[in-house]
């Protein structure tokens, strides 16, 4: 893509996992990414339990949950929609944690 050559993100696919490592890392960098990323095993265990390709975003609750699972990208990814989902599962992380603060049960 364009992007990726102004962003400087073009890499040869890497054969092993160190050399996925180190392109993941690159790509956090030089694209800023803020949030925690994580790195699937080689085999892409994770990308095909959760249909990961193309890119997704998922939202995973304190309990392990999926409470948000966008539609395939890069366009299917709608920040509004995540941003609801995120409120929606704050209000209830705090509305538990409130009742729990107030309940007078051991």
């Amino acid at each position: 893509m364009e992007s990726n050559i102004k962003d400087q993100v073009l890499f040869a696919t890497p054969k092993n996992e160190e050399e996925r490592a180190f392109v993941a890392g690159a790509c956090v960098r030089k694209l800023g990414i803020k949030f925690p990323a994580v790195l699937d095993q080689f085999g892409n265990s994770t990308e095909q339990a959760y249909t990961g390709w193309p890119d997704r975003i998922y939202l995973i609750d304190q309990n392990g949950r999926v409470t948000y699972k966008s539609k395939p990208g890069p366009f299917g990814f709608k920040a509004d929609e995540l941003a609801k989902a995120l409120a929606t599962l704050n209000l209830s992380t705090a509305a538990k944690t409130q009742t729990a603060q107030i309940d007078p049960r051991p």
